[in-house]
């Protein structure tokens, strides 16, 4: 566990050393936020607002009580929404989306020698595969995140148009009482976390691939296992750090 730590360390302070040169590499971070953000984005609008839309429904049913405003759903949803939903669901599906990606490419250039053959010209391969990774993850990832917020919470105003469970105005005013911007930080602190972990982990089992294609797909599946795991241990550290 200590050897793979360590080599995970080092492979990341190898990734960002001073690039050779950086036209380079701001058109790979360029060709990154591309493929993790726009490729993202249809499925991140979907579950989103289904999120959006079930939670509603399933609050206003919890909440069912004449002693119990119905705006209170809304508060709830749009809390729930922000700091779990959102960042966490995404992460996941992006571990599965993105992560897979990221350690099925590195694992294919490892096990065909083209990391080989970048390391005999001089470039410093982890710095020019894994880094514009990285720096896109963290870029993209926080940007769905804010999408999903936005269609998760538009999820639960169609949920209340077409059910009728809650009035679309006891909605609204819901999501407008007592908000606390602390959510917010929150829900950054964790996307921005999410998308390191999930880039990182995953080139950094790719990276490190042994074999052939069979290889190639257990590296794969191991970096979306690992970053999985591990977004929702980062997400106990940072609700329990930040709230």
């Amino acid at each position: 566990m200590f050897t793979a730590l360590g080599k995970y360390i080092l492979l990341l302070r190898l990734s960002f050393k001073k690039p050779e040169k950086f036209s380079v590499y701001w058109n790979e971070v360029m060709r990154e936020m591309v493929s993790i953000g726009v490729g993202s984005l249809g499925i991140i609008c979907i579950i989103s607002v289904f999120i959006g839309a079930v939670a509603t429904i399933q609050v206003a049913f919890q909440l069912a009580s004449p002693l119990v405003p119905k705006s209170i759903a809304g508060s709830i949803s749009r809390d729930s929404t922000i700091l779990e939903f959102s960042p966490t669901i995404s992460a996941l599906v992006l571990a599965g989306r993105v992560g897979s990606s990221i350690a099925s490419e590195i694992g294919t250039m490892r096990v065909t020698e083209q990391i080989d053959a970048l390391e005999i010209m001089g470039v410093n391969a982890p710095g020019f595969l894994i880094a514009p990774k990285i720096i896109a993850g963290i870029s993209m990832i926080p940007l769905l995140v804010i999408i999903s917020v936005i269609l998760g919470l538009s999820g639960g105003y169609i949920a209340c148009l077409v059910t009728g469970s809650i009035a679309p105005v006891e909605y609204i005013t819901g999501l407008q009482d007592g908000f606390d911007p602390i959510i917010v930080t929150v829900c950054a602190v964790k996307s921005v976390v999410y998308g390191f972990l999930i880039t990182s982990i995953c080139a950094y089992n790719g990276f490190y691939t042994e074999g052939g294609a069979l290889e190639v797909g257990q590296s794969a599946t191991q970096g979306v296992v690992y970053s999985c795991v591990m977004v929702l241990f980062a997400d106990l550290m940072v609700s329990s750090l930040l709230l």
